[in-house]
């Protein structure tokens, strides 16, 4: 039995990037970079009773505690969000003890809110909602 080796040519890489600041400019162009407080936008990939996945397109999916969700008390996640609903949600912790990004839909709702309510205000308007609850200081009521 004869067998019948062929050689193969080298293959060589071409560089397609460019010059090294090309590449480290397309290295950044692809990371994200945000800090505690900043609102973030994602798609839903995951629900479970105790916490929803976002991927933000970090390294990791962010986390967004079932408590964290909505103003409401005691909800069930699948009641609020869905796998693929596109959401918001602001960076509570960038890493917590576990390496979690950990993140709240509720207060950017919060941020958002706030903001429209300032620009009313400035416009001598009126912001309608929904009761919610009456506590000690007065009343919450979701304004969307």
């Amino acid at each position: 039995m004869t067998v019948i080796t062929r050689a193969i040519p080298a293959q060589v890489a071409i560089n397609d990037i460019g010059s090294e600041a090309d590449f480290l400019a397309a290295i950044d162009a692809t990371i994200k970079f945000f800090n505690d407080g900043d609102i973030v936008e994602g798609i839903i990939v995951k629900v479970d009773r105790d916490e929803v996945l976002l991927d933000i397109g970090y390294k990791t999916e962010g986390v967004i505690p079932s408590r964290e969700l909505s103003i409401k008390h005691d909800v069930d996640p699948s009641q609020v969000v869905s796998v693929g609903d596109h959401v918001e949600a602001l960076v509570l912790q960038k890493e917590d003890k576990e390496g979690r990004l950990i993140l709240s839909k509720k207060r950017a709702q919060y941020e958002r809110a706030w903001g429209t309510i300032e620009k009313v205000k400035d416009e001598d308007g009126v912001v309608e909602g929904m009761l919610i609850d009456v506590v000690k200081g007065g009343l919450s009521i979701d304004i969307g």
